[in-house]
């Protein structure tokens, strides 16, 4: 294991009672000092997986290892994990100076060291003089702050955070991103954040795992999971999205809307069945004559930034554009797009496939 890696799980499952498996057999690494996201919908496994590096819960089969140390069984005091909760979990009837101070009471710390990594904490987290202040007089934003204080000022080697978010709202939820993911670039240690919020994963995370029903879809960097979905699951899920299904005719060639395409992808069997997948903003409107798609609008949205169009090809395919230029409802239009906006999927596969198959066609390429 590379000493980059703070937590590893092998082949980890977590049941409760008889019923289906709420992690199905996951493996994962992750390395320190980054934000991790786990992203995916209600009853994925995501909070599950938080729970079990906290240790509020132990796996059913497999294994956790912390700093290359097996912690299946350890107890929750005894990891140097602290987590952040949905509803931040502050003691109301305690100021924020002893709310922060609280975990380093229990360690019977000197007062005079208390008070010095209180005020550092607060420091970090811009609420230098709210030492005093009552809980029930900060604000949603201040409360979060001080749930992030609490969890710092242990000095822990990983901060996990619960949707600790939700309960924002939009222009404040969004200030609080960006002074979240500062804060972990000034501190320097690892974040793993859960969210159901696709936006929020993409904007905040070096590293982000989608799962679905117990298991991790794919993983990779924001533009990874965005510009190259592993499946229908996560191009669906991230952003928005036009998925038709299409013919892969040979390498670099695919066939859908009942017209063929040059594009960038490979590795394919010929004549196999894919789905393609075009983001609404790189398709382009453009003349009739012109566009390698002709489309009737359906419907037109403004977004501010934006016009959000839907329209229909000849085959009853459904094409969601994002552009500045605007469109009539019922005009007929041309949709123009390049090679590389095309991104192809191989029906259903998984991140472990995809991975098989991009070695073997390189391989492949290589003795050609």
């Amino acid at each position: 294991m590379s000493k980059d890696v703070i937590i590893r799980f092998e082949n980890v499952t977590k049941q409760y009672d008889d019923g289906p498996a709420v992690l199905d057999d996951v493996s994962f690494e992750i390395e320190r000092g980054k934000f991790y996201t786990l992203l995916g919908p209600s009853g994925c496994g995501k909070t599950t997986i938080l729970r079990l590096i906290a240790g509020f819960t132990e796996p059913t089969k497999g294994a956790i290892y912390f700093n290359g140390q097996k912690i299946n069984s350890v107890p929750a005091n005894k990891r140097q994990v602290n987590t952040v909760f949905q509803d931040y979990a502050l003691f109301p009837h305690l100021n924020v100076f002893e709310n922060v101070a609280f975990g380093l009471r229990i360690k019977k710390m000197k007062n005079a060291d208390i008070k010095e990594k209180v005020a550092e904490a607060l420091r970090f987290v811009n609420l230098e003089g709210y030492e005093n202040r009552e809980i029930r007089e900060m604000s949603g934003g201040q409360r979060q702050r001080v749930a992030i204080a609490r969890a710092i000022v242990n000095e822990p080697e990983v901060i996990l955070l619960d949707e600790p978010l939700s309960a924002l709202d939009l222009k404040l939820r969004t200030e609080m991103q960006y002074e979240l993911r500062e804060l972990q670039r000034r501190l320097g240690i690892t974040f793993i954040f859960v969210t159901h919020d696709q936006e929020e994963a993409l904007a905040m995370s070096d590293m982000i795992f989608v799962l679905n029903k117990g298991k991790i879809q794919q993983s990779g960097t924001p533009k990874d999971i965005y510009d190259e979905p592993i499946n229908r699951f996560v191009a669906d899920f991230i952003g928005e999205s036009n998925i038709v299904p299409g013919k892969m005719i040979a390498d670099c060639l695919v066939e859908f809307a009942g017209k063929r395409f040059e594009c960038v992808d490979k590795g394919f069997e010929p004549n196999e069945h894919v789905d393609i997948v075009i983001r609404p903003e790189d398709l382009e409107i453009t003349s009739v004559e012109r566009g390698k798609l002709q489309v009737r609008v359906d419907s037109l949205l403004f977004r501010g930034v934006h016009y959000e169009i839907c329209c229909y090809d000849q085959d009853g395919n459904e094409w969601l554009v994002h552009s500045t230029k605007k469109a009539e409802v019922g005009e007929k239009i041309g949709l123009y797009f390049d090679p590389e906006a095309i991104h192809v999927m191989r029906l259903n596969e998984t991140e472990e496939e995809y991975d098989r198959r991009l070695e073997a066609y390189s391989e492949v390429s290589d003795e050609k």
